[in-house]
C-alpha cells in the first residue's frame, strides 16, 4: 500500500516526486518506458518562457512565471545546465503592432519582469542574423533555455535519493477504487495507493476517464526539429519566436546550453500517440517558417531530426486539480508548452493538493542538493586530472564529438536511476549526441554497459525491449 502513486516519469512526474519527497509519504513512480524522460520530456525545445502569452489568470500563467523564476535556483542546487539568454518575437508588419502591445499588456498582468517592446534596430544591434523584414520585437530578458534531460533527470535522481521508488518498464492498463484509495493493475503487477497522481501526458485522458464520468481528451500535437552542429550555436544568442497563431507559439530559432542551434516546432494534431516520426515535408515546411524569421539558416550543418508530441486539451489550459467524484485522485493533464517552464511550480502546486487531502510530516533529512556527472569537456585541466586521479577511466575518450569518457559513462550507470540503454547514456552523458550521432561511439558505449550492468552485449537496448542494439548474434560465433 503506498500513499501516492504517480504516473509518468517525465519532467511533470519527475517535479512532483521531488516535492513529495521532502514529506514523510511512501510514494512511487509508475512508467511504461525503460527510463525517465523517454516520453514528451525528451523532444521538445528545452525553453524556459517568460510567460508573456498565457492569457492573466489562467493556471498556465501563474505556473509558467512561477517555474521560470525557480529555474535559477534549482539549476544550482541540482546541478543542471540552465541559462537566461532572453526572448524575442518578431513583428513583421506594422499592422500587427497591436497584436504585440497585446503581448507585452499580458506579460505585464503576468508578471513578467522587464518586458518591453524594442524597435528594429535595436533588435538588429543584438541579432544580426534577424530578418530585415520586422518593425519591432517584444524583449523578455528572463526567457531561458535549459537542458531538458537535465532537468528532468536531475528531480528524479534527487526525488529517489530522498526515498522516492521508481518502477520502470511498468505499464499501467487499468484502475478501479477500493476502500477509499485506488487499485492500479499494471504489466508487472497490482498496485494500491491512497493517492493517484495522473501525469501521463498524451495519455492522461486514459487515466483520468478510467475514473470520472466527465471525459477529457488528450491530443497529440506533433512538433518536428531540427538540430544543427556546435559550429553553428552561436548563430542567434536569444530564443527568436514569430508572433504566435492559434497552433502556438509558432516556429522558433535558438541556441542551446550545449551549444547547438535548434529550430522548430511544427505543429500538427495527429492521432496515433506514438507517431515520433519526421516527415520530408514536415522538416521542408519547418525551415521555410524559420526562414522568415532568420532567412540564412546553417541548414548544412543539420546534424539529426526529431519529433516531440505535445499533450493539447481542447481548452489549451493546463488540468491540475483533484478529480470531481474520485477523491484522492489528481490530474495534472494538458500539460503542453509552457510545460517545461512550468514544471518546477506544478511540482510545487501539486504537493500543497497532496497535503491538504492526506497531511504528512516533512523529513528531517532532505536532500536539497544534487551532484551530476563530471563534464570532462568543460573541466579544467586541474579538474581532469584530479578526476583521473580518482578513476583512470576518465582519461579515456569514448564519444570523439563530445568529449564524452568512459568515466562519464560509468558514473551515468551506476548512479540512482542510472543508466541501462544507449539513450540512456545519451541523455545524461551526451555520449552520441555530436556531429557523427553515435557512429564511432555506440559500440564502446555498448560494451561498458553490458560490463557494469553484468549483461551480455546482445541485451543492450537502444531504448528499451525491442530496440537491441545488436540484433542475429551469436557470442558463440565468435
Amino acid at each position: 500500500m503506498y500513499d501516492v502513486v504517480i504516473i509518468g516519469a517525465g519532467v511533470t512526474g519527475s517535479a512532483i516526486a521531488r516535492e513529495l519527497s521532502r514529506y514523510q509519504y511512501k510514494t512511487i513512480v509508475l512508467d511504461k518506458n525503460s527510463d525517465v524522460c523517454e516520453g514528451t520530456s525528451k523532444a521538445n525545445s528545452g525553453i524556459v518562457h517568460a510567460g508573456f502569452d498565457n492569457e492573466p489568470g489562467s493556471v498556465m500563467a501563474k505556473m509558467n512565471v512561477r517555474g521560470n523564476a525557480m529555474m535559477e535556483q534549482l539549476s544550482k542546487d541540482l546541478d543542471f545546465s540552465f541559462k537566461r539568454n532572453g526572448s524575442l518575437v518578431l513583428c513583421f508588419d506594422e499592422k500587427d503592432m497591436d497584436k504585440l502591445e497585446h503581448l507585452l499588456e499580458k506579460g505585464k498582468k503576468n508578471g513578467v519582469p522587464g518586458i518591453r517592446i524594442i524597435s528594429k534596430e535595436e533588435v538588429k544591434k543584438m541579432e544580426p542574423n534577424v530578418t530585415d523584414d520586422m518593425v519591432a520585437a517584444l524583449y523578455a530578458p528572463s526567457g531561458g533555455i535549459v537542458c531538458p534531460f537535465g532537468l528532468t533527470i536531475a528531480m528524479a535522481e534527487n526525488a529517489c535519493e530522498n526515498g522516492v521508488e521508481f518502477q520502470l518498464n511498468t505499464e499501467v492498463v487499468h484502475i478501479t477504487t477500493k476502500d477509499g484509495g485506488y487499485v492500479l493493475e499494471t504489466s508487472k503487477g497490482t498496485f494500491e495507493s491512497r493517492i493517484v497522481i495522473n501525469a501521463a501526458g498524451v495519455y492522461a485522458d486514459k487515466f483520468h476517464n478510467m475514473v470520472s464520468d466527465e471525459k477529457i481528451t488528450i491530443i497529440p500535437r506533433k512538433g518536428e526539429y531540427c538540430l544543427m552542429d556546435k559550429k553553428v550555436g552561436d548563430y542567434v544568442s536569444s530564443t527568436i519566436f514569430q508572433l504566435p497563431t492559434i497552433y502556438g507559439k509558432g516556429v522558433l530559432i535558438t541556441p542551446t546550453v550545449h551549444g547547438n542551434l535548434l529550430t522548430g516546432p511544427t505543429a500538427v494534431d495527429i492521432e496515433d500517440k506514438e507517431n515520433t516520426q519526421t516527415t520530408a515535408d514536415g522538416l521542408a515546411d519547418l525551415l521555410k517558417r524559420v526562414a522568415v524569421s532568420v532567412p540564412a539558416v546553417p541548414t548544412r550543418q543539420i546534424i539529426t531530426s526529431f519529433t516531440g508530441l505535445r499533450a493539447h486539451w481542447t481548452e489549451h489550459e493546463f488540468i491540475i486539480k483533484e478529480v470531481d467524484g474520485a477523491p484522492g485522485f489528481i490530474d495534472v493533464a494538458g500539460i503542453e508548452s509552457p510545460g517545461l517552464s512550468s514544471s518546477p511550480a506544478i511540482g510545487e502546486y501539486v504537493a500543497e493538493l497532496v497535503q491538504g487531502i492526506y497531511p504528512m510530516e516533512k523529513k528531517a533529512d532532505f536532500k536539497a542538493e544534487r551532484k551530476g556527472i563530471p563534464n570532462v569537456a568543460e573541466a579544467s585541466f586541474a579538474e581532469r586530472q584530479e578526476l583521473i586521479k580518482k578513476n583512470p577511466a576518465y582519461a579515456n575518450v569514448v564519444c570523439r564529438c563530445e568529449v564524452v569518457t568512459e568515466g562519464e559513462i560509468m558514473d551515468a550507470i551506476h548512479r540512482p536511476l542510472g543508466a541501462t540503454t544507449l539513450d540512456g547514456i545519451k541523455r545524461r552523458t551526451r555520449a552520441g549526441m555530436g556531429r557523427c550521432q553515435s557512429g564511432f561511439c555506440a559500440p564502446k558505449t555498448v560494451e561498458i554497459l553490458a560490463r557494469e550492468l553484468g549483461k551480455d552485449v546482445s541485451e543492450i537496448t537502444k531504448s528499451g525491449e525491442g530496440s537491441n542494439y545488436l540484433t542475429g548474434y551469436n557470442k558463440e560465433d565468435i
